[in-house]
């Protein structure tokens, strides 16, 4: 088992960062032929998801999240810190993903990346990736 990280520094409020790279590097160092790999971000207000990285979807994406949870709609939690909307989609979006590893590679389609989506930007951030043998 091997477990790393991957750090992100954001740049917008909303952002969609292709880690693909990043991880099929982590896979390929863990020497790990088999098995599954787990992406997870431990922050609350960003999603991990896997889509593909095409410029008209990703923007299509940000237009669909914003009309489903729209920011200031009056969400009790914006009391707190005025971030309840990013909070929301990340519950939509989902926190990890597992992905197959087969012969040592991402076992993805051909259109699939590993897509970081940060919801509350700009910031720092950190992935956790677990690549375990099976």
């Amino acid at each position: 088992m091997i477990m790393d990280v991957i750090k992100i520094t954001t740049s917008k409020e909303f952002e969609v960062v292709d880690i693909t790279g990043k991880v099929r590097e982590i896979v390929r160092k863990s020497g790990i032929e088999n098995g599954i790999v787990v992406v997870f971000t431990r922050h609350t207000t960003t999603g991990i998801i896997i889509n593909e990285n095409e410029s008209g979807l990703i923007s299509d994406l940000e237009k669909t999240i914003e009309k489903l949870i729209p920011k200031g709609a009056g969400y009790t939690h914006d009391r707190i810190d005025n971030n309840a909307h990013s909070h929301l989609r990340a519950i939509i979006l989902g926190s990890s993903v597992a992905i197959p590893v087969e012969n040592g590679r991402l076992a993805l389609g051909t259109w699939q990346s590993i897509l970081f989506i940060e919801l509350d930007g700009p910031r720092t951030r950190e992935i956790y990736v677990k690549v375990c043998k099976c």
